[in-house]
């Protein structure tokens, strides 16, 4: 990437004589997706998704991209494509598309997931979402889109194929090449290899496993190991996995009826993607599912659960179960959770709790590192990156989907493909992909958004940063009764929350309150409720720093008699 000097500022607004690339999301992260492509005075949004909080965003569930850039640009964003109904490409739609007002295309499947989105927001009737079937082909502004079916952990993945009159961007999405995917088709390896026959300009693409070598397994050796892990257990199993993953859902079904045990769903969502995954023609040769009501009056050896939670979230079902908190499902001492899913970067320690209440109920664990082939990945591994490369021969490549460290290693993998040109792109760097060489040609904005409660606001909120310290430091609140002279009434009354005990800590509170007292009589303009403040906020600090070892967050209020 050139230096900030290089940079040549541009007006945002596309000319037709050239070709633009410019992530928001998803390039030096995995999550929060959101890809445009600028060319003719229009720009093409593909995918628009969603990364959940974690320990250091208290109270935020949902994290997203921020489209200021191109919200400031909207009357000339032609529409927004949906790759695959995975939340980390569809799953702002529903909170960010009122800023964008565009025409939404998608496939049967990710268009069922996103109707229900925008039902529960009351976007349904305003958001026109055209439903495009596999393999089609269809214009959006100047851009001439193709999709190619891909597999993934997910039903119908599509990559997207964005013509111009100055080339084809081949924009992968997130996918695998698994020959044998149980739901759905498998890669289109005559569509893969006649657009590489035409000619490709450039290939954005799924950077996940570019540290795995060779080929990642298929769903069906998912289902062969389950099978075989469950046949030899005697008690109580529970599979947790991704509600998405509709191939594991018909898995859990196949298991069931070959290991005698009846199958149950606890979680909300699995039950919302069985319904969607009928109601688009999968999943229709499996025996029903039982709810848990039902399934609770099942022998301990006839019964198999699969549980959302598998991250360790707080309200999925198997985290409540772990908890005793759920109303039809319990643990007890040697029954077994198979965890038929992988460990999303940023989870470790939920995850680590959720094993360890499980253990603690005398549960037995097993996850991929125990048994290999419990789960398979999604995403590709180096051998099949090299597949794709054979197959598209791209001028350039543009890494995508991956952390810094995974996009460096993927630039390096294309050069070994005989790649000519790479870019790496990080989130904000306009990327002009023609006319050549490809370069970064300006640093755009690209910060984050939350949801917090039913607000939408930015990542670096004030209120956010003050819930971020309070959570590390805790709160200290003094009140100062004073007359109008400027003299105390009463000793300030000293709240903390998360700083010492208040009931048991008498010297160290009474020491605070000593301090604020010195510090307000030492005041020579005792009437200047500002010069109080300050001075009464200054001594809370420094006493709580001394004592306790702590910087937290602080406040005076006076009241004045």
């Amino acid at each position: 990437m050139p230096n900030n000097k290089n940079l040549i500022e541009t007006t945002g607004h596309p000319s037709d004589e050239e070709l633009l690339f410019l992530p928001l999301g998803g390039a030096g992260e995995i999550g929060m997706n959101l890809n445009l492509y600028g060319h003719a005075g229009k720009w093409l949004m593909i995918d628009l998704g969603i990364t959940f909080g974690d320990d250091e965003t208290p109270g935020v569930d949902v994290i997203m991209p921020d489209p200021s850039y191109i919200e400031e640009r909207k009357e000339d964003l032609a529409g927004l494509i949906i790759t695959h109904a995975h939340e980390d490409h569809l799953g702002a739609v529903a909170h960010l598309w009122p800023r964008l007002q565009c025409p939404v295309y998608a496939t049967a499947f990710a268009a069922s997931i996103l109707r229900r989105k925008l039902t529960e927001a009351g976007l349904v009737d305003k958001v026109p979402v055209t439903v495009v079937p596999l393999s089609g082909k269809f214009s959006v502004g100047p851009f001439d889109i193709e999709l190619i079916t891909l597999t993934h952990s997910i039903p119908e993945p599509n990559a997207c194929v964005v013509r111009t009159p100055l080339g084809a961007v081949m924009h992968t999405g997130d996918w695998k090449l698994d020959p044998d995917p149980l739901v759905g088709p498998s890669a289109d390896g005559e569509a893969l290899s006649k657009l590489g026959d035409d000619g490709v300009l450039a290939m954005v693409c799924d950077s996940t496993n570019v540290f795995v070598p060779g080929h990642t397994k298929s769903e069906a050796d998912v289902r062969r190991k389950l099978i075989d892990v469950v046949g030899g257990l005697k008690q109580r199993v529970s599979i947790a996995c991704f509600a998405s993953n509709i191939a594991r859902l018909e898995t859990a079904a196949f298991v069931g009826a070959a290991c005698g045990r009846q199958v149950s769903l606890a979680g909300r969502s699995l039950w919302r993607f069985y319904e969607v995954a009928k109601e688009n023609g999968y999943l229709m040769d499996v025996d029903r599912f039982l709810d848990p009501e039902e399934a609770a009056h099942l022998p301990r050896d006839k019964v198999m659960y699969v549980c959302t939670g598998s991250q360790g979230e707080p309200r999925a079902a198997l985290t409540r179960i772990s908890q005793g908190d759920h109303r039809h499902v319990a643990f007890e001492r040697g029954d077994t959770v198979v965890f038929s899913s992988r460990v999303i970067p940023g989870n470790e320690k939920s995850i680590s709790r959720l094993h360890n209440r499980l253990a603690a109920l005398g549960v037995d664990i097993i996850t991929a590192k125990d048994i290999p082939d419990v789960h398979v990945s999604g995403h590709p591994a180096r051998d099949e990156l090299a597949q794709m490369y054979q197959w598209i021969r791209p001028k350039i490549a543009v890494p995508v989907h991956g952390e810094r460290r995974h996009l460096e290693e993927h630039v390096s993998l294309a050069k070994t493909c005989q790649v000519p040109e790479t870019q790496l792109a990080l989130n904000g760097d306009l990327v002009r992909l023609a006319p050549g060489p490809v370069q970064v040609i300006e640093k755009v904005f690209a910060g984050r958004l939350i949801v917090d409660g039913n607000r939408v606001l930015p990542s670096e909120n004030p209120a956010l940063r003050d819930r971020r310290k309070m959570l590390f430091n805790g709160s200290a609140v003094a009140t100062l009764v004073m007359d109008k002279d400027g003299y105390l009434r009463d000793d300030p009354l000293v709240t903390v929350q998360g700083v010492y005990d208040l009931n048991n800590d008498d010297e160290i509170a009474n020491s605070v309150v000593d301090a604020i007292i010195e510090a307000v009589d030492s005041l020579p303009r005792r009437s200047n409720d500002d010069a109080v403040q300050t001075s009464a906020r200054n001594a809370l600090r420094r006493r709580l720093r001394d004592l306790c070892g702590k910087r937290p967050e602080t406040d005076v209020h006076i009241v004045r008699l």
